[in-house]
């Protein structure tokens, strides 16, 4: 099966990229984003001051530095504020977005995250059907991509991602 699903610290998957659920600055924060920064280490950091940051729904790739995986792709997710201001197609240009780094850049194994539903109040339901819909379809036009990992955290996003994978 392309697609897996994961119980745990994204930081330790041996997979070629994860994906860092980002600030704007990309460098570093709360959450998923402090983890990675932490894991990789200071030269990550260096590197991400070089992008100048990232906007809202785009995508951008660093190497992996002291993590077990090669790359990084840090994606910025939307801050949940009514639901209409466009949340839901940033957080699918996130998932749409890092995976075209990865099909761009010969990636053949990646890792998501949840994006969005931690600080920045996604609802929970609503974002992983929206990563499970945009991936599927990514990973059916792109044959190159061999497997998602969805690396989740908490026990009530674990559950929501079972019931949709049907795991």
């Amino acid at each position: 099966m392309k697609i897996e699903l994961y119980k745990g610290d994204i930081t330790q998957l041996n997979t070629e990229a994860i994906v860092n659920a980002a600030n704007k600055t990309l460098l570093g924060g709360g959450g998923v984003d402090g983890a990675i920064h932490k894991a990789a280490g200071e030269e990550l950091y260096n590197e991400c001051e070089k992008l100048k940051g990232c906007q809202v729904g785009e995508a951008k790739l660093t190497k992996g530095y002291n993590l077990k995986a090669k790359y990084v792709i840090h994606t910025v997710g939307p801050v949940w504020r009514d639901g209409m201001q466009n949340e839901t197609i940033h957080l699918e240009n996130c998932y749409k977005n890092s995976l075209k780094l990865a099909v761009e850049n010969n990636i053949k194994t990646i890792a998501f995250p949840n994006i969005s539903t931690g600080v920045y109040r996604f609802p929970k339901l609503l974002a992983s059907k929206i990563a499970v819909r945009v991936v599927k379809k990514v990973i059916e036009e792109n044959k190159s991509i061999e497997k998602v990992i969805f690396a989740i955290f908490d026990e009530e996003n674990y559950t929501i991602y079972q019931e949709l994978l049907n795991l």
